[in-house]
């Protein structure tokens, strides 16, 4: 019973009307480090473009949002202004980075709301560079598929994540050429949020021999598998819960619905799972990037190799 309301009480995020947007720059295939510049430029002006034709057709708030992933400085590997939007941004020097971590976010995230999202690659990217000065990084904020809202009852599915493996798989097989100094390409780590750690769990098996080294899970409702080696993934996994996190309140269960797998299964900070379970503080569901935080400072060290250093719960 507890399923079923779970499936049937959440209402479903009202329709928005279509908001007027170019269709994606044409960029250099396949990028290179040489064409990054490119890419970059080109997707600005694209998403300066996106903030025109939303601003003529009223939206004053996604046109806002649109010019400020415009700015002189912003870095958008991908950038798409349709719909509800997806972007792709890179903090650092991509080329020369040997350490690289891929943001992967939850519910809700969209264009409209990315600065929050911007916000948190910035704080992880500011701690990475204030630990270890010496050491080239770079954070990918990757808003590369369609999220699920969290009044909905697609946010109980893996439906969304099922979509949006293969194209996080493509990303990290992307960052195999951008990412060669020497003497070899950059040490990647994927860190994923709530509903992006259903993603991150979907995309696991595809990343073997991809320089994928750690996973770390925060705020995960589950990822829809039983343990950390039913990932089948040569990386740590790690998981961790702020003592705040209301995701902790979310039934831990799966099951057949209808047809459709309803629910994720085991809890990544539970024994039972496996994961190396690190220690968060008494944050909440949003507060795992948060400056100064138990969780930031561990998140930093599993990105910087540090794997001794960090804090177990």
């Amino acid at each position: 019973m507890l399923l079923t309301a779970a499936v049937v009480l959440p209402l479903s995020a009202a329709t928005q009307p279509q908001i007027p947007a170019p269709p994606p720059a044409a960029l250099p295939t396949p990028l290179t480090p040489a064409t990054l510049a490119t890419a970059y430029k080109a997707n600005r002006e694209n998403a300066a473009e996106a903030a025109r034709m939303a601003a003529a057709d009223g939206d004053a708030s996604r046109a806002a949002a649109d010019r400020t992933l415009a700015s002189p400085g912003r870095h958008l590997l991908r950038f798409d202004a349709r719909g509800t939007g997806q972007a792709t941004e890179v903090l650092g020097d991509l080329a020369q980075a040997t350490r690289v971590a891929v943001l992967v976010p939850g519910s809700d995230t969209t264009l409209d709301t990315y600065a929050r999202f911007h916000t948190a690659a910035e704080s992880l990217y500011r701690r990475l560079t204030h630990d270890q000065p010496r050491t080239p990084t770079a954070v990918i904020a990757w808003l590369g598929y369609k999220t699920p809202a969290t009044i909905s009852t697609t946010v109980l599915t893996p439906g969304r994540a099922d979509q949006a493996a293969p194209h996080l798989a493509e990303l990290i097989r992307e960052l195999r050429t951008l990412t060669a100094p020497a003497p070899g390409p950059a040490a990647i780590s994927l860190l994923c949020h709530s509903y992006g750690t259903v993603v991150c769990a979907r995309t696991a098996p595809a990343l073997t021999g991809l320089g994928v080294t750690d996973i770390a899970l925060v705020g995960s409702p589950g990822t829809g598998a039983a343990t950390a080696a039913a990932l089948h993934t040569s990386a740590r996994v790690w998981a961790a819960r702020g003592a705040g996190d209301w995701i902790a309140e979310v039934p831990h269960i799966d099951a057949d619905l209808f047809g459709t797998t309803v629910g994720f299964g085991t809890d990544p900070v539970s024994p039972p799972f496996g994961a190396r379970v690190f220690a968060a503080g008494p944050g909440g569901h949003s507060d795992y990037f948060t400056p100064g935080s138990v969780s930031l400072a561990n998140l930093a060290r599993i990105v910087l190799g540090e794997t001794t250093e960090v804090t177990r719960a």
